[in-house]
């Protein structure tokens, strides 16, 4: 999967919990201004990492049940899942170097 993926409050089991390979998922809004410099970075790892890690994005706007149940207060927010648990949590923005060693964690 070289491209970022959208997912919502109905698809996040299938697409993250029961996802075979680790997820990177980003809590965002489109009126963000963190959330809109953290996206072209989402995407160069998306296309670096291929199949190895899949990376989602959800509109809190749109998506209000599943950042309130992991208790997201701030945008961005990343949150790193593994076998359908989450590994890590990153607030804010970070550099891509930053960014790819948190993922590196899940691999």
């Amino acid at each position: 999967m070289a491209d970022v993926l959208h997912v919502t409050d109905a698809s996040f089991e299938a697409d993250v919990l029961n996802s075979d390979v680790p997820v990177l998922l980003d809590f965002w809004a489109p009126w963000c201004g963190p959330c809109r410099m953290i996206g072209p970075i989402l995407e160069d790892l998306a296309k670096e990492y291929g199949d190895k890690v899949k990376i989602v994005k959800m509109n809190i706007d749109d998506n209000q049940g599943t950042p309130t149940q992991f208790g997201v207060r701030g945008i961005p927010t990343l949150l790193l899942f593994k076998e359908g648990k989450v590994l890590a949590t990153q607030v804010g923005v970070v550099p891509k170097t930053q960014l790819a060693s948190f993922v590196n964690q899940a691999l």
